[in-house]
Formats: C-alpha cells, structure tokens, sequence
C-alpha cells in the first residue's frame, strides 16, 4: 500500500508526476476540504505545500504524519514547533530561487524608479500623444539599504552595484566577509539610503518590522522594495504612509494575505504590484519541484534528507 500524501496545492511543474509512482496522492478539494482530509487522516504520512499554511490543527488531525515537504524557501508558514513536538520533519527549497527573486527584486526597483510599468500604461493609453509622461530616477549613485543580507540579499546586493548603486545593509550581525556598511538600527539606515529593499525572512522576529516610523525615515524621495514577506511590512502604516506621500513609492511582490491585495493600491501611480512571482520561471520552480520529490523520497528511503529544516 502507497503512503498517503496530502497536496494542498498543485505542486511545481513536474512535481506530481514525480511523486504520483509513490505515493498516495490526496488533494482536499472544495467544497469540503476538511471532510477528505478527515476521510484519508489515518492514511496520510506527508504534506506538500507551497504557501499554503500547515499549522497546529492540521497536524492534529493527521496522527501518522511524518514530513512535511515545503516547495519554498520561507517556512513561516509551518508551525515548526507543533512539527518539533511531534518529530515530525520539515524539509524547504533554499538556494535554487536566489537568483530568480534576487532578479525580481531588481525589476521592482527598475520599475519605481524608471517608472517602466507606468510608461508601459502611459503608451497603451494613447497619452503619449498629449505630450511627454513624466521623468523618473537614475539608478546609478543611489544608495540602497539591504534588511537581511542572506543569500537572496547578497544577490541583489550584486546586481545592484552593477547599476553603480551604493549599497548598506542591516541585520541582526555584522558580516565579516563584505565591505558593505553594516547598521544595528533600522530607521539609521531607512534615513540614509534612497531604497531600502526587503529580502529577510518572514516570520515572528521580522513581523511589523518596517513601520510608520522607518517609512518615514525612508522619507520624501525614498522607495521601499519587498520580496521577503509581506508580514514584514506593517500594511496599515504602509498604506497610510503612501496615502500621506511620506515616501516616493513602493515595488511589492508579497503581501499580508495574498491573494487578497488593498484595492487602495491599485489606483496609485506611485506603486508597482506583482504577484508573488520571486521565483516564478519554470526553470527555478521544476527545480524545486524535483528538490520537494527527493526529501520526500529520501525520508521515506530511510536516507538523509536533501534540505532540511533544523529546528
């Protein structure tokens, strides 16, 4: 008898057709989810998901789980200590979707400041024929302060020197190995730069971390980017801040509830919205598919896993 494996969502390209030799697949479909979970709970020795949360209540309700195979980098979204409780181990996609959201991260910052999506609308619209649409920021000499110089940091930190940006960062140690300027305090840092981007992990400890008082800092002529969470940015003082044009404007690709983004935003010429497609290329995201199949297969060989969460 296959193992019962729990997909609470499609999977990345080729995923399933990896796991479907092995496993059990159960997909809890609407309109009554929770009933086809309870009908295969006994069964059930894996998870799979992307974004879509695992937490404590799941858990309870599967008493044979034995993995929990996330599709992504950021685990926020996995009650790690309920797993921990239970032994229960949860693997992660790290590394493969550096450069692709790192890339991402560039693209929001481009298009804030060169205005690229705007102008993109302003031909379309025909308004291009009333005259000149309104001029934009140079990229090169600006100064960008990076909250969280990790992997996906690091990588944007590359690409954008390569525009001739200064760059900064802040996080919760120096770094040894980069010549950076490193700040302890974030509104320090918010009120010395042109962009600060967000590439840190979500979670607890980052929640509501930039606030009213760090966009303020950020001030007049300074853009926010965030390809992080959008846990770590106070949404309420986010949209409050730009309501009161205390920055010049924001790049998001996460959000506090996706899919579910404030219709305020979409009227705003200052703002540009993408939907959490950090790592979207087929390219990056067979590769995690392939790395979420092998943890699974791995565990159930009874061989290490390829990339574990340490808990």
């Amino acid at each position: 008898m296959k193992h019962g494996l729990l997909a609470l969502d499609k999977g990345h390209p080729g995923q399933m057709d990896l796991l479907e030799a092995h496993f059990d697949i159960i997909r809890p479909r609407a309109p009554d989810p929770e009933r086809i979970i309870a009908e295969n709970a006994q069964n059930v020795r894996a998870i799979t998901t992307y974004l879509n949360p695992v937490q404590r209540n799941l858990m309870e309700m599967l008493p044979n789980l034995e993995i929990i195979a996330c599709g992504a980098v950021g685990i926020d979204h996995i009650d790690l200590d309920a797993a921990q409780e239970r032994g229960i181990a949860v693997t992660h996609t790290p590394d493969v979707l550096t450069n692709d959201t790192a890339d991402t991260g560039i693209m929001l910052m481009m298009n804030i400041l060169r205005r690229g999506v705007e102008a993109d609308m302003y031909v379309r619209a025909g308004m291009w024929k009333n005259g000149a649409m309104p001029l934009g920021r140079t990229l090169g000499g600006k100064k960008v302060g990076i909250v969280g110089l990790g992997r996906i940091g690091r990588a944007f930190a590359t690409r954008a020197r390569a525009f001739g940006m200064d760059i900064s960062y802040f996080g919760p140690s120096k770094k040894d190995d980069v010549a950076y300027q490193y700040y302890d305090d974030l509104e320090a840092m918010a009120t010395d730069v042109d962009v600060l981007a967000l590439t840190c992990m979500g979670g607890v400890r980052t929640k509501g971390l930039v606030n009213y008082s760090v966009l303020q800092a950020l001030g007049k002529t300074g853009f926010l980017v965030n390809i992080a969470r959008g846990s770590v940015v106070n949404q309420s003082d986010l949209l409050m801040a730009l309501s009161n044009k205390v920055i010049a404007g924001v790049g998001l690709d996460v959000y506090d509830d996706e899919p579910n983004v404030p219709e305020s935003l979409f009227i705003r010429d200052d703002v540009v919205l993408l939907p959490h497609i950090g790592s979207a290329t087929v390219e990056t995201r067979t590769k995690m598919g392939r790395i979420v199949a092998g943890n699974l297969l791995a565990h159930f060989a009874g061989e290490p896993l390829l990339t574990p969460v340490e808990m």
